[in-house]
């Protein structure tokens, strides 16, 4: 099923997202990583467009949405819960499904225990938690906010094939397509990541933004973790005690751990697009 990209302005910003699925009332919000955008959900979305209406935004900064005019205030969790809520109300969106990779996966947090606490249905975590490891932040951090530019398509296909190898596996395809969706084009030719580099002071002005266990003890919905096994930014003892706070104490929580895969699996592969399917389909019903 055919997707669309539309633009719409949420908290005074123009938000790009892809839409699949539109005749459904039934609604999947699919977000993407800190330094990714929307197309990365492209295989989940048309999975599951069958049945729902799924909406992959880019977050501000990313993609083809607005860079943020004040980055200082503007690149934290707090301010694109802003826009999460506001594209709730501008795309008529009453009650949601919500699957977030990463940094989506915080969002989906902050809303969760937050503003959308009533409308948000249930919350896939793509291996996010609300304690992460500071050493992977760190090596996130050295990465995202020093972007490299490259002659060809061809290198920056290389770099992000090495950047990314924890996502799992991925077609030649996919992996041609991720490097295509994710290019912008520098003013001397070259081709870099498509966001914009100001996004990493969320680390440093808002140090505290990924400590999320308030918000997490707020949610009352059905929540599902897919951790990748070898991922070095949701530890094992995180997970661990997510079971003991919040939705995990309510039998609320899902722990599903992901082989071949770090930070952060792709859901690309049946397998993964299966149990994300199943848990959603559950808490539809």
């Amino acid at each position: 099923m055919p997707s669309r990209s539309n633009y719409v302005t949420c908290a005074g910003r123009e938000i790009h997202y892809t839409e699949w699925g539109a005749q459904h009332a039934r609604t999947v919000i699919a977000w993407h990583g800190l330094a990714r955008t929307g197309r990365d959900m492209d295989e989940l979305a048309e999975s599951l467009s069958d049945r729902y209406r799924v909406i992959c935004p880019d977050t501000i900064g990313r993609g083809l949405s607005q860079w943020s005019p004040d980055p200082g205030n503007e690149y934290q969790l707090s301010f694109y819960a802003r826009i999460a809520a506001d594209l709730f109300e501008q795309l008529g969106v009453q009650r949601a499904h919500w699957v977030g990779t990463s940094m989506g996966g915080a969002i989906g947090m902050v809303c969760a225990g937050g503003a959308l606490q009533e409308r948000i249905r249930s919350l896939v975590l793509n291996d996010n938690a609300p304690r992460l490891a500071p050493a992977a932040l760190e090596r996130i951090k050295a990465y995202a906010g020093n972007p490299p530019a490259f002659e060809t398509m061809a290198q920056l296909e290389g770099f992000f094939r090495q950047v990314y190898k924890p996502f799992g596996w991925l077609s030649d395809a996919q992996w041609r397509r991720l490097a295509e969706t994710s290019a912008r084009r520098l003013p001397d030719g070259r081709l870099t990541p498509h966001y914009d580099p100001a996004m990493v002071r969320q680390f440093i002005d808002h140090p505290d933004d990924y400590a999320l266990w308030s918000d997490y003890d707020r949610i009352e919905v059905p929540v599902l973790l897919l951790r990748g096994a070898d991922s070095d930014l949701v530890l094992r003892d995180a997970a661990d005690e997510m079971r003991t706070r919040g939705p995990g104490t309510k039998g609320l929580l899902k722990v599903v751990e992901i082989a071949g895969c770090g930070h952060a699996p792709a859901l690309n592969v049946p397998e993964q697009l299966e149990l994300v399917r199943a848990f959603i389909d559950a808490a539809d019903d």
